[in-house]
């Protein structure tokens, strides 16, 4: 399925291609394209069962890589969060000369099967809020993200439903079934071979010992890791650290 893509930049400079995670739309690239990528040909899409894409089962890795490499087909750096950080990995692993570079923000490889099933849980019940500030307070205070991004969020990512209710631009059971999806199939470390950027939040706990060590048996010196202040969102949580660390990464100061 060709996803629905937001774009950035003229269209024959360098390209970059920027994956959301589990609940999150293309649209939250775009500070980092604007202010921080303006050289660059940025390319985000909504993922399958996200924002302005198709919502069609099946919502299987397999379904949303392809989903990507039919929308993509030209090498470009990836960039990739939470949930988008594991699609980038399968992208690797299948079509490597697809992706030149690689950069992980706090990404969410694999999920034990205890969370995970929590997480599904928790999607499986309906989020709907009755006005953007009740929405913007559930996430306000959660590692100082600034107001003004979660506002920017509200705008494009809550929908009004019939019922006057608003709800997230995403469907929910697509969103339970990626978190499966995350607990059952070992990621494809042995095949990460480009140039990769790993910026961990340092109060998030989805990036474990255990998996840098395995970064670093895979990449060896192409691994360049940073640690930011935060949590599970660099880019919202720390956007000047984050950003810069990625436009350095990247080539551009």
């Amino acid at each position: 399925m060709q996803l629905h893509v937001y774009a950035w930049g003229e269209p024959d400079a360098p390209r970059v291609v920027c994956l959301h995670g589990v609940t999150g739309h293309g649209r939250r690239f775009r500070k980092l394209a604007e202010e921080r990528l303006s050289g660059y040909r940025v390319l985000a899409p909504d993922l399958r069962g996200h924002g302005r894409s198709g919502w069609d089962e099946p919502w299987t890795l397999d379904e949303h890589v392809g989903d990507l490499l039919e929308t993509f087909t030209e090498p470009a750096a990836w960039i990739g969060h939470s949930f988008g950080g594991r699609l980038a990995l399968e992208a690797i692993a299948r079509r490597p000369d697809l992706v030149e570079r690689a950069v992980l923000l706090d990404p969410a490889i694999y999920v034990p099967s205890e969370f995970a099933e929590q997480y599904a849980s928790q999607e499986r019940q309906e989020k709907v809020y009755t006005s953007v500030d009740e929405a913007v307070e559930r996430w306000a205070g959660l590692f100082h993200t600034p107001r003004e991004i979660l506002e920017e969020e509200m705008r494009e990512h809550l929908v009004a439903g019939a019922d006057g209710g608003l709800r997230y631009r995403y469907s929910q059971p697509a969103a339970a079934e990626i978190h499966i999806a995350l607990s059952t199939r070992p990621p494809p470390f042995e095949q990460l071979r480009v140039p990769t950027l790993l910026v961990v939040g340092a109060e998030s706990k989805l990036v474990s010992a255990g998996e840098d060590e395995r970064y670093r048996a895979a990449l060896g010196d192409l691994l360049e890791v940073v640690v930011t202040p935060g949590g599970h969102s660099p880019l919202w949580d720390a956007f000047p650290e984050t950003a810069g660390a990625i436009a350095r990464f990247l080539g551009r100061s």
